[in-house]
């Protein structure tokens, strides 16, 4: 099968095993952070029950919720760009190309022109995204199956049609103006705590199924006339993929707003260290991005304290220099 060799189990439970102690590590030492700094020492503290100080309700109530949130939408997203990287053979196929963000963010700024509750605009979110799905999934297709051109193109103007009635809606805003600028930049600070367990079993279940994936998408990276001789139903595997994929995006953006570059740049760096195996860049892919959107959401709330900016601009500042240095540095490697 090409470049794709059996693979080494005990290799790779060692890389799934490390990328996950180093998500966890960060998480835990990012908890020390914030308008009130917390010992590491204390922190333990805490979880082993041996603490009475005002930080245990600092922890348990506000920041542990908030980085098990960010941890999600990491990871989360990062596994949807890798995967949508993979069906459609595109580098730089991810959910805010494919227009499914900007779906997602014209339900969440509707509802607040209506003055809906979070909830409503949890509900309007992920109506928005899945509604972007639904025509682009349809649009997208060619003689009956998703075509990769197609569909990336029908993205970015689907795309650009809802950020266009996007400004036409911000326009009609008044006080709730900021909660709509925050949700076009990405903002996990505008989340209840309860939205964890929403988010939770969409993002782990939909990555799982992803994961055990991962050696049809080797094969179909092969080529689809090469995987239906191989035995995938390549035109199942793609619209099921999408389809799921999109609607984890949907849950995730129906909380955070339209978080950008985490699903464009953490699959490419995965690749730079793992190489081309789906089996191994789609987990490594969520425990990085998880570690990165913590280490991101983390900066942004400490920076300017005890003010906070957008987690979605730290992720567009750090990714889009990374994402050019590598861009150039596969270009010089190819020539």
């Amino acid at each position: 099968m090409g470049e794709f060799k059996k693979l080494n189990t005990k290799s790779y439970l060692f890389k799934i095993i490390l990328l996950f102690l180093l998500s966890l590590g960060t998480s835990i030492f990012c908890l020390g952070f914030g308008s009130a700094e917390i010992d590491f020492t204390e922190i333990i503290n805490i979880f082993l029950g041996n603490s009475n100080s005002a930080a245990v309700k600092i922890i348990y109530e506000i920041r542990l919720p908030r980085i098990i949130l960010a941890f999600l939408v990491g990871g989360g997203l990062s596994v949807a760009g890798a995967v949508f990287q993979a069906i459609l053979m595109n580098p730089l196929a991810e959910p805010y190309i494919l227009g499914i963000s900007s779906g997602g963010a014209f339900g969440a700024v509707f509802s607040l022109l209506l003055g809906l509750s979070f909830i409503g605009t949890q509900a309007l979110a992920f109506a928005g995204s899945c509604m972007v799905v639904f025509l682009v999934f349809i649009l997208g297709k060619r003689f009956g199956e998703l075509e990769s051109n197609v569909l990336l193109l029908t993205g970015v103007m689907v795309g650009a049609f809802f950020s266009a009635i996007l400004l036409v809606l911000v326009t009609f805003l008044d006080s709730t103006l900021r909660s709509a600028v925050f949700w076009l930049i990405g903002n996990l600070s505008l989340a209840q705590n309860d939205s964890i367990y929403y988010v939770a079993p969409v993002v782990i279940i939909t990555s799982g199924f992803l994961i055990l994936n991962g050696q049809k998408f080797n094969v179909l990276a092969m080529g689809t006339t090469s995987a239906k001789r191989l035995g995938v139903n390549t035109k199942i595997l793609v619209n099921v993929s999408y389809i799921i994929v999109s609607a984890m995006i949907g849950s995730i953006v129906s909380v955070s707003g339209i978080i950008g570059f985490v699903g464009l740049l953490i699959p490419h760096i995965c690749r730079l260290i793992f190489g081309l195996d789906n089996r191994i860049i789609i987990p490594a892919s969520f425990f990085l991005g998880a570690a990165y959107l913590v280490i991101a959401d983390t900066i942004g709330r400490t920076v300017i304290a005890p003010s906070e900016l957008p987690v979605g601009a730290v992720t567009a500042i750090l990714g889009s220099p990374v994402f050019i240095y590598l861009l150039r540095r596969r270009f010089n490697s190819v020539n």
